[in-house]
């Protein structure tokens, strides 16, 4: 077997995506290592979910993200003292700046609830739902400059139906997150992942 990819992992909240790698990690499923998780707020439960794993906890907060460029350098600074080779946004609620893209090109992985390019920004599982669509979905891309716009590693539908409520939706893009994602970090530790730089999109070995 080859070395486990060394990942970090930002959050901001409950960190279910978190919990979904490291269950998946630890199933034998996932060949990756979790070696840093940082929080952008210090009342995030993730934090407790990573110091139940054992792993190292970057804390951040409101007043350090007054400047976003140094922020990010500081997790830079804490990530590649860790080892991390890619990093795992899993309910991060800060756009990365250019320092930690240049830092990790084409290495910064995101999770989206919903197909893109449809239902861009902060809301979109309820985007979709108010817009009355039949299918809906999630992405796993590489975040760039552009918002929701980075090249699309992964994507499955989710039928939205008659009788779902907002929060019925919401929980099976949920579920379905919690599957996708470890696949699609599975796909990289075993190199199977390139993006072409011409035209920006991923293929897939």
């Amino acid at each position: 077997m080859t070395q486990p990819l060394k990942i970090g992992v930002l959050l901001s909240g409950s960190g279910t995506n978190l919990q979904a790698l490291i269950g998946d990690i630890a199933a034998g499923a996932l060949n990756a290592e979790i070696v840093q998780v940082v929080s952008s707020r210090p009342d995030a439960y993730g934090i407790e979910r990573a110091q139940a794993a054992g792993i190292p906890v970057l804390v951040m907060n409101k007043t350090l993200y007054a400047d976003a460029e140094a922020a990010d350098a500081q997790i830079v600074e804490a990530l590649q003292a860790a080892g991390a080779e890619y990093i795992v946004m899993a309910g991060y609620m800060r756009k990365v700046t250019p320092v930690m893209l240049r830092a990790f090109p084409n290495r910064v992985l995101n999770l989206h609830p919903a197909l893109l390019p449809s239902f861009k920004g902060a809301h979109a599982i309820r985007d979709a739902f108010e817009a009355g669509v039949k299918v809906t979905g999630v992405t796993v891309h590489f975040a760039n400059e552009d918002y929701d716009k980075g090249p699309i590693v992964a994507q499955r539908a989710v039928e939205v139906a008659e009788d779902d409520t907002l929060e019925a939706l919401e929980a099976k893009i949920h579920e379905v997150e919690h599957v996708l994602y470890p696949q699609a970090v599975q796909l990289i530790a075993e190199g199977r992942v390139s993006v072409d730089e011409e035209s920006g999109r991923v293929h897939i070995k």
